[in-house]
């Protein structure tokens, strides 16, 4: 069940139940029907036989393999489409889950640190690679079989195989989601709240590296060790992902969107948008609320 929610984007009211640990559902079909939504809870969707049909997760809009595995936390923007899928024969199978199924209790055990940490990245929508798909594939169609505790155990071993895959690619900007994140680092986190919170200004790597109480050039080689980007990517990408929400979500002008993201023109804005995202925000904001998504 679907109720309206931000223009061109639904919130699904799940068939999960507050007794239940976890739903699956799974179909074969000619094509994608569901819009575009958002849930409480977290998704693992696992889809074959559906090569060019397009997926938008958060910020994040691409066209899909033969196989697609994606873990999704609550409340991110997602859904795939026809697009240029000619297959008559797309196998779909949802998993759902609710977000305190295994609670903060449980996952920040020492030995649980790596699946906490993949439950955090859902957060922005992970894409898992064929090699790891491909590995779980039969476990997943055959989830459904099993009953009770059962089936828990072996959800929960499926989720602690996907933690350890190498290579995951994080869909969505850290901007997108209203989530905070962690990192291990309690500097890099606090450079992060400033980031959140000064992202629509001008921001100097001096500044950062005083809240992290570091020298400048010090600074520069810590954060992008611990993060893997420099720290000008990660701001661009905390921009970008604030502007994408609010092409989803608002009606503002683009020149206005790019005004409030800290670009300081609308050239600047949309090179580097198309940068990221391969498509200019016009065309991202189409995606979102013109239908065109749907063809």
């Amino acid at each position: 069940m679907y109720q309206v929610s931000t223009p061109g984007v639904m919130h699904e009211i799940t068939p999960l139940t507050t007794g239940d640990c976890f739903t699956i559902s799974s179909r074969v079909k000619k094509g994608f029907d569901f819009p575009l939504h958002y849930h409480n809870e977290y998704e693992l969707t696992l889809i074959l036989n559906a090569k060019g049909a397009k997926r938008v997760i958060g910020g994040s809009i691409g066209v899909i393999d033969d196989v697609e595995l994606v873990f999704i936390g609550p409340n991110l923007y997602h859904s795939w489409f026809t697009h240029l899928c000619t297959s008559e024969a797309i196998t779909e199978i949802t998993i759902q889950f609710h977000k305190d199924l295994f609670g903060e209790g449980f996952l920040k055990r020492n030995q649980l640190s790596v699946l906490k940490n993949m439950f955090n990245n859902a957060q922005r929508g992970i894409l898992f690679p064929q090699e790891t798909a491909a590995n779980v594939v039969d476990r997943i169609i055959n989830l459904k079989q099993k009953v009770q505790f059962e089936a828990v155990l072996e959800l929960l071993s499926i989720l602690h195989t996907l933690s350890v895959s190498p290579s995951i690619k994080l869909l969505s900007e850290p901007g997108f989601s209203n989530e905070k994140f962690l990192y291990k680092s309690r500097r890099v986190e606090k450079v992060f709240e400033f980031l959140y919170d000064n992202y629509e200004k001008r921001i100097a790597l001096a500044e950062a590296a005083e809240i992290a109480n570091m020298p400048t050039v010090s600074f520069s080689r810590f954060f992008k060790k611990r993060t893997g980007k420099s720290f000008i990517d990660t701001v661009n990408e905390i921009r970008l992902g604030h502007a994408s929400r609010m092409l989803a979500d608002t009606n503002f002008t683009i020149a206005l969107i790019a005004y409030k993201c800290g670009f300081n023109n609308i050239s600047n804005f949309n090179r580097a948008f198309k940068r990221k995202k391969l498509c200019v925000p016009k065309e991202f904001r189409e995606t979102y609320t013109s239908g065109k998504v749907y063809i």
